[in-house]
């Protein structure tokens, strides 16, 4: 998929959710475009504020979750690095494993809500989230020197 492209369905995702587009948000999109890794809110606040010096880091905040509610971004939460957010892929379901060391993502279609599952209580599924946290090939074969 292409970087614009990538940027472009972010907007419309947004737009279909009632946002108004506004160049901060594109910028915000931009910024997760050009970005394969994660971003913590600091990162994403830190490349806001070289365009928009007067936006607030609660703004970029309340934005970063607002956009994982709506399946923009997709957020996960590392022991050592905390919250951190990447741009969803948007055009299949998928799951990931992800390196708690160099944060390198595989993702892989496996869902195990497709599996006969019985779950407590008479809940409506409307999305779930799935990821394992290992240690990728790379890591093991290349431990960190004392």
């Amino acid at each position: 998929m292409s970087e614009s492209h990538n940027v472009q369905d972010m907007l419309a995702v947004m737009s279909r959710n009632g946002w108004r587009i506004t160049d901060q948000r594109r910028t915000m999109a931009q910024i997760f475009a050009n970005q394969d890794g994660y971003l913590s809110p600091k990162d994403v606040y830190d490349q806001m504020t070289v365009k928009y010096p007067s936006v607030s880091f609660d703004t970029v905040y309340r934005n970063l979750r607002m956009l994982s509610e709506m399946g923009v971004l997709e957020q996960f939460y590392f022991m050592d690095g905390g919250l951190k957010f990447k741009g969803s892929c948007l055009s299949h379901h998928h799951h990931h494993l992800i390196c708690v060391n160099c944060e390198k993502t595989l993702t892989f279609d496996y869902c195990p809500m497709e599996q006969q599952m019985v779950l407590p209580g008479k809940y409506k599924i409307l999305n779930h989230r799935f990821e394992v946290y290992g240690i990728c090939e790379e890591c093991q074969n290349n431990p960190p020197t004392t």
